[in-house]
């Protein structure tokens, strides 16, 4: 192995596992505070993203667990030539294919944002040519989003990959990165312009330490204590952009399933024109575009061309507080209170006046 491709191999793991712990299996579903953050119960009385391919180039995903039950096609090995993606090493792959479409079991087990779209594993993607292919042959083999959450050099032929899978018509997904203020030197695949740039907010809504900014990022996502799917038939706890980019790849799935006629660039201007707003007004180098709002991005106008970083009237997440120093960029609460009250008051107003009116007369 070279020296260019140990370094990259270092650099994604540095993405892999950022503060992974063992989860119990049993309280799963509840540990998975973004389900109401992002009101993915409302979302998935929508769509769970039947029909949608979604590639994850990563590790691996192994289908020995029970969550993933049904939900993982065969895949490709870009090393060995075969189709066989499902050696996993570490786990970072089948963590990430959990997230998106872990099928749950009942009230246990672990539940993905789009439950019924399938995963088409790639691996590996510690090599920009390795990635390369992968990316190139999850294009022509029938992904409609693909899930990058690893982080390596750049090079032309990485480069040349992005671009033909954009112009497929493959909404790309990647992490931003994990080294936060200490290293904000720009990475890729994310640092391509196709790609949708993902950062991670923890669960007050506010960007995490370790997530990387820049003008990479293009949407923020939760990416704080994440359950998520481990080797064999167990779970997992961890933080890291990966994760919040497969959130966003499972939202992206949605979004395919419930707007089929819509090209990749419109999914991801309906992911980034209906986040909500954060930080800096507007777009900003910590939050992108704002934080991803799952029910809006399925149910709102879609935003104009000209305006893919828009603000809509979408409401803010329901759980999670603004970031330290954000208003969140709405109208007060107790103003909206204040006004129910005075339109309440005009109302009773009217009906007495109106009873007065309408007495008979003596």
């Amino acid at each position: 192995m070279t020296a260019r491709a140990v370094a990259a191999a270092l650099v994604a793991m540095v993405l892999v596992f950022v503060g992974a712990v063992p989860a119990r299996a049993d309280g799963t579903r509840d540990d998975e505070w973004y389900l109401s953050a992002l009101e993915v119960a409302q979302a998935q009385r929508i769509t769970k993203g039947a029909g949608v391919v979604v590639a994850v180039v990563d590790q691996g995903v192994s289908t020995k667990h029970p969550d993933l039950a049904g939900a993982v096609l065969a895949g490709r090995d870009t090393v060995a030539q075969k189709n066989d993606g499902h050696f996993d090493p570490n786990g970072h792959g089948t963590a990430m294919a959990g997230i998106i479409a872990a099928r749950g079991r009942g009230r246990s087990g672990l539940l993905g944002i789009a439950p019924e779209a399938k995963i088409l594993p790639v691996r590996p993607s510690n090599d920009t040519y390795f990635a390369a292919e992968g990316i190139r042959w999850a294009a022509s083999h029938g992904a409609k989003v693909i899930n990058m959450s690893f982080a390596i050099g750049g090079s032309e032929n990485l480069r040349a990959a992005v671009k033909e899978a954009a112009a497929a018509d493959v909404v790309l997904v990647g992490a931003v990165g994990n080294t936060g203020d200490k290293g904000n030197a720009l990475e890729y695949p994310v640092g391509y312009p196709e790609v949708l740039g993902v950062g991670a907010v923890d669960k007050k809504g506010k960007v995490a330490a370790f997530s990387q900014h820049g003008p990479q990022v293009d949407i923020v996502a939760p990416g704080v204590d994440i359950p998520s799917l481990y080797l064999g038939d167990d779970y997992r706890t961890g933080r890291g952009t990966s994760d919040a980019a497969a959130i966003v790849s499972g939202a992206a799935a949605l979004v395919r399933a419930k707007y089929p006629e819509l090209s990749a660039a419109e999914v991801v201007r309906r992911l980034n024109g209906t986040a909500f707003d954060k930080g800096d007004k507007g777009r900003d180098d910590y939050y992108g575009n704002g934080q991803l709002d799952l029910v809006a991005a399925l149910t709102a106008p879609q935003p104009a061309a000209s305006s893919a970083a828009a603000v809509t009237d979408a409401p803010a997440p329901t759980t999670g507080a603004a970031a330290e120093g954000d208003s969140g960029g709405g109208i007060p609460p107790v103003a909206i209170v204040a006004v129910g009250v005075v339109i309440l008051a005009g109302a009773v107003l009217a009906i007495v006046l109106l009873a007065r009116r309408s007495r008979p007369a003596r």
